[in-house]
């Protein structure tokens, strides 16, 4: 446990994530350069969401059931709840997320709640787009992204009224 936090890492086939949990929750899921912690715990909820998340870039998993905690405002809060709503191979755009979220001005805060989860793929920020269809915004980078969607657009098969 370095600072209170088990970490963990995972070679994915877009990069490198770092996995730390806390009080048996997974709070941050992180594309990282490189290893920069010099042991890693490999606790069994890290463990667990390895395996999930080897399922998830294998194209067998679509959600996740991993305890999942990260701080933040109660509009943060909110945000989060509804991009964890959005299906898996589906996208959302800032916009429609800012209508669900109760206020279709607050476009900005919403985006910048989007981009402050540090929790990626299991909480799916990945999933949210420009109201054009658009990749925007993605704190590891487009590629990174449109990788991830196409992934899920692949395993998922044809959705309705998909934006991207």
């Amino acid at each position: 446990m370095k600072d209170g936090f088990d970490i963990s890492y995972y070679n994915s086939p877009i990069g490198l994530i770092q996995i730390k949990s806390v009080n048996h929750k997974v709070c941050s899921v992180l594309f990282v350069n490189k290893e920069t912690e010099p042991f890693t715990i490999e606790t069994p909820l890290n463990k667990e969401c390895i395996r999930q998340l080897k399922e998830y870039f294998a194209g067998e998993r679509f959600t996740f059931d991993i305890p999942v905690f990260q701080i933040g405002t109660a509009f943060q809060q909110k945000v989060w709840d509804e991009v964890s709503k959005i299906p898996y191979g589906d996208t959302c755009s800032y916009l429609l997320l800012a209508h669900k979220v109760g206020d279709i001005k607050s476009i900005r805060a919403v985006a910048s709640s989007n981009g402050k989860n540090k929790i990626s793929i299991l909480v799916p920020c990945h999933r949210i787009i420009g109201s054009d269809g658009s990749l925007t915004g993605f704190a590891w980078g487009i590629d990174k992204k449109e990788w991830l969607l196409k992934h899920e657009i692949k395993h998922a098969g044809p959705i309705e009224g998909k934006l991207f």
